[in-house]
């Protein structure tokens, strides 16, 4: 009798729980006219085209004369006719689970003091504040110590329970013993680890098993710490040895699992590319030789700019007065590896920087360190869709694709900062912002 009230009471919550973002029906059909639309995938800017959205996909893109011709009777009409519109963003570096880690006290406050189902709460508000600021497509690069809760959460939004992008979630990250936090603490004391500790090649290989049986889609692996200037180069300490570093590498790979390797000293980045890891992440040590292997490695790098700026202070305060003058080592590098063709993806490392922050803030240091505005937009659309090997589905607005589309009011083509007030969201052709309808709709 007991497990039948369970099942009645569980029931009953599921019954009363409201569900966000189902895909629409598959007959629904929605019919959109966008006054611009930027093609991403040719680098151009089109007038008053229309786009069909059956279900979730995107069906035809063109003329609105010719779109609307093709459209049903009973489409529902979107009309962003006096707006740009532009393919859902997408966030390759970003933290849930995290909300805010700039000095070692206020990491260590989430972890001793916040319980997991706790952070996990504050996840998902984390997630519904990304899609509201226009990133249907996130990578959340590990959970800093709430084990999988990053699964849980990816989860409950496929299921609709909660509102939030699509992710592509690493789980719990690895590094090797007392090479990360929790630090500084009596030995006596057993403490949690905001990552999953490993040594040595077994330990490795059985890890990778682990993390990918539980969920993970992207192994995530700390390269480095403690960075020092040597010589004007950014050098850092290297966690790992070269065959511990290539195993991560080789079950990832054997398990159909990429790589991405925190790695910010030159030596992080170093050891890093000759494991073969498939992404860079923040890179702040980078020189034009190790440009040239990610090039011929076909590696990609998420720069993370806005949140070194945003931590630059607190940590120089803390005593780690690196920080200070890393953000400028960063920008002579991006602008660097511009102009070198690197494959840069958009990656903001948001809950390393407060989630009340816009993330989009991104965009604007991209275009002052070398890009142009659509560089900048193309790193969050299709540069970060070929990083997800997902670009037969993200990061355009093209027929077969996932109708995952933003707009804004003015032109972010002109004025890259426009992209921090998105005023319309879509994803998976479910409309979860509409700031443009006209008033009482």
């Amino acid at each position: 009798m007991k497990h039948l009230r369970l099942v009645a009471v569980l029931l009953l919550v599921s019954l009363s729980v409201p569900v966000f973002g189902r895909s629409p029906e598959a007959g629904k059909t929605t019919f959109i006219k966008a006054g611009r639309l930027i093609d991403v995938t040719n680098g151009t800017v089109l007038e008053n085209q229309g786009i069909l959205i059956e279900g979730n996909k995107i069906r035809a893109v063109g003329p609105l004369a010719d779109i609307a011709g093709r459209a049903p009777a009973d489409a529902v009409v979107v009309d962003l006719s006096k707006a740009t519109v532009l393919p859902g963003m997408i966030d390759c570096h970003t933290h849930v689970l995290l909300q805010g880690d700039i000095t070692a006290a206020e990491y260590d406050e989430q972890l001793l003091r916040q319980s997991i189902p706790y952070r996990t709460i504050l996840a998902t508000v984390a997630a519904k504040t990304a899609l509201t600021n226009g990133f249907t497509t996130i990578r959340d690069v590990e959970t800093e110590g709430a084990m999988y809760a990053d699964v849980d959460v990816k989860t409950a939004i496929e299921r609709g329970i909660v509102p939030g992008p699509r992710m592509f979630v690493a789980t719990r990250a690895f590094s090797a013993t007392g090479m990360y936090p929790l630090s500084g603490y009596s030995w006596e004391l057993k403490l949690p680890d905001g990552v999953q500790i490993v040594d040595g090649v077994d330990q490795i290989r059985k890890a990778v098993r682990e993390q990918v049986k539980y969920g993970a889609d992207w192994i995530k692996v700390y390269a480095d710490r403690g960075y020092f200037l040597k010589d004007g180069v950014l050098r850092s300490k290297v966690n790992f040895t070269d065959e511990e570093m290539k195993e991560f590498v080789t079950e990832s790979h054997r398990l159909g699992r990429r790589v991405a390797a925190h790695a910010m000293g030159r030596d992080g980045i170093d050891a890093a590319l000759r494991a073969g890891v498939d992404t860079i992440e923040h890179g702040y040590g980078m020189d034009e030789e190790l440009m040239d292997r990610m090039i011929r490695q076909g590696a990609y790098w998420c720069p993370t700019i806005y949140v070194g700026i945003y931590v630059a202070d607190g940590r120089a305060a803390a005593g780690a007065t690196i920080w200070k003058i890393m953000p400028d080592i960063e920008a002579k590098a991006i602008t660097l590896g511009v102009r070198k063709g690197v494959k840069i993806a958009f990656g903001t490392d948001a809950g390393g920087f407060a989630w009340t922050e816009n993330q989009a803030k991104e965009f604007a240091y991209l275009v002052k360190y070398g890009m142009t505005p659509m560089q900048a937009i193309q790193s969050a659309t299709t540069v970060s869709a070929q990083l997800l090997e997902q670009s037969a589905n993200l990061g355009a607005i093209e027929p077969g694709r996932f109708a995952d589309i933003v707009a804004v009011e003015g032109d972010p083509l002109k004025d890259v900062t426009e992209l921090e007030h998105v005023k319309f969201v879509m994803k998976n052709g479910k409309v979860f912002r509409n700031d443009l309808a006209p008033k009482g709709n």
